[in-house]
């Protein structure tokens, strides 16, 4: 038989150098509802006049803000937090150039808008979006769910300065210094009387700073001017000089970086040492980082707040109160985790009429038997109001005692009522009741018990279990898109203020990211199919056909 011949394989014209009559237009080449256009539609209809305000008269011209912020959104969107990076996509992206209009901004222009020109306004632009969001009706600001997490600052690790060392270096200098002068006083007592007991007795009370201490030093140089030949003199002003005094400067710099917290890194002063989640080595090594709360509803950000503390308890309050800033308005219901059930925030959204679906540390503890069949436990004590006593498992009364009032570091301050047993001698429960060497002592707060109860019986009403199990769906599926998908684990610029405008880029990616996807499914809908959103974030399409 023949054989049959194979047909030639058949190519598609691969013309490389082939010139074009016509540019093309990059508008043609992006999808009508590419991400590019949400955003590009976004920033247009921002009011950016706090930032046009930024930018002197005269001089050569500059980029348009509106172009750099857009670029820079988007760049966002798209993972690239590098300056460097999103001036190379510029010149090789299509969408980054339909965006900046054929622009070519170099990485020094666009990280000098990133860390100058929109520090202290990033919240206000943020705000802009929120209320584009609000005026869309894609959120309402009747549910709040509020929570926090740790992002790694862009410092170095090992570069840590501790408050409780500082401290005690800094006392541990200043009685070397108080030694010093009790022995030059000692020896030039009979000789010169300026020196005398009395400027020895104020340095051994007062407070030994560098202003004293440069003091001390200029009448020392006085003193050994008079008297050259004395090298006990001179010996001890150039310890002074050369030791001394430059360490007492540090110590008081530290104290001035470090304010009340507790450590900071000499990289970036502004970062604290934190546990972050991403322990690799499983050591509990701390990190400088930032503590970013934020609020959300339906996924999307609503408000954002960077700290340097890693107490949540102490920033609910500081947070609402900047969002009621930016948007004139408070949420009707908070929802958050057991971080914020303090006495304090319970007060402070009960003051404001919020509905607080906010758990505390023992909220989930008491519903176990383990903890309701404890009868050593203080809740579980039977109390007798008559009396104003509880008995404990033994048969024998704790008797008020008194009351004691406690400050928290924000200046709250917590009432506290104590009850005391008389004696605990022969009691067999003793060892599995307390610890203590008197008799047992209860610390009991009637106003946080209040709130807890308050607390739980919203938590555990019908909505109260809905938005329990919505939150984890809502604001930690964020925070998950943010580190996880987007790879944003760590910062790049250093410093509160830039670190701020830094989260305030990639809020305002997420935001347009989540609007483009609303958006898409929008338009599917004449299609006749609905996009249903599952837990896991799968898109199931059911075809009304």
């Amino acid at each position: 038989m023949p054989q049959t011949k194979q047909p030639e394989a058949i190519f598609k014209p691969y013309l490389q150098h082939q010139p074009m009559l016509l540019p093309p237009d990059l508008n043609e080449l992006i999808p009508p509802h590419h991400l590019v256009r949400v955003v590009d539609q976004a920033v247009s209809r921002m009011n950016l006049d706090p930032v046009l305000e930024r930018y002197p008269g005269g001089g050569t011209s500059s980029y348009h803000p509106r172009m750099l912020l857009k670029v820079l959104i988007y760049a966002y969107s798209q993972r690239l937090y590098s300056s460097r990076q999103i001036a190379k996509a510029l010149r090789e992206n299509i969408h980054f150039m339909w965006l900046s209009g054929g622009n070519r901004p170099d990485f020094r222009t666009l990280n000098r808008f990133r860390s100058s020109r929109l520090k202290g306004l990033i919240q206000e632009v943020f705000t802009a979006v929120v209320e584009l969001l609000l005026e869309a009706g894609l959120v309402d600001l009747k549910d709040y769910f509020l929570d926090g997490s740790k992002i790694e600052a862009a410092a170095n690790k090992y570069t840590f300065v501790w408050g409780r060392a500082t401290r005690t270096f800094k006392s541990r200098l200043q009685g070397q210094v108080s030694q010093l002068f009790h022995q030059i006083e000692a020896a030039n007592e009979a000789e010169d009387q300026r020196y005398g007991d009395q400027d020895l007795e104020e340095l051994g009370q007062g407070p030994i700073d560098s202003a004293m201490l440069e003091a001390k030093l200029q009448e020392l140089k006085v003193r050994l001017c008079q008297k050259p030949g004395d090298q006990d003199l001179k010996k001890a002003a150039q310890k002074i000089q050369d030791d001394y005094l430059p360490r007492l400067k540090k110590y008081e710099d530290q104290e001035d970086k470090l304010g009340d917290r507790n450590s900071y890194s000499k990289t970036d002063p502004d970062a604290t040492f934190m546990r972050m989640k991403e322990d690799y080595m499983r050591n509990g090594q701390l990190k400088p980082g930032y503590n970013l709360q934020m609020g959300t509803q339906k996924q999307f950000i609503l408000a954002f707040s960077l700290h340097q503390k890693t107490t949540d308890s102490e920033f609910l309050i500081p947070h609402l109160k900047q969002l009621q800033g930016r948007l004139g308005r408070l949420p009707d219901n908070v929802i958050a985790d057991a971080g914020y059930g303090s006495e304090e925030n319970y007060h402070y959204l009960e003051r404001q009429g919020i509905n607080a679906y906010v758990k505390y540390n023992q909220f989930h503890a008491e519903k176990r038997r383990r903890f309701t069949q404890d009868p050593f436990k203080k809740e579980n004590l039977p109390y007798d109001e008559a009396t104003d006593s509880f008995t404990c498992p033994a048969g024998r009364h704790l008797e008020f005692i008194g009351e004691s009032d406690d400050s928290t570091r924000t200046g709250y301050i917590t009432h506290k009522r104590l009850y005391r047993c008389g004696s605990c001698r022969g009691c067999p429960h003793r060892k599995i009741c307390h610890k203590g060497r008197r008799g047992r002592t209860l610390e009991v707060n009637p106003h946080l018990q209040e709130y807890r109860n308050r607390a739980r019986e919203l938590l555990d009403s019908p909505a109260g279990l809905d938005y329990r199990s919505r939150r984890p769906a809502d604001v930690e599926a964020v925070f998950g898109q943010i580190k996880a998908n987007r790879s944003f684990r760590r910062f790049k610029l250093r410093g509160l203020d830039k670190v701020t405008v830094e989260f305030g880029l990639v809020a305002l990616a997420h935001n347009l990211m989540k609007w483009q996807v609303i958006k898409d499914s929008q338009e599917k809908l004449t299609t006749k199919q609905i996009i249903i959103t599952g837990r896991a974030f799968r898109p199931y399409r059911i075809d009304l056909n």
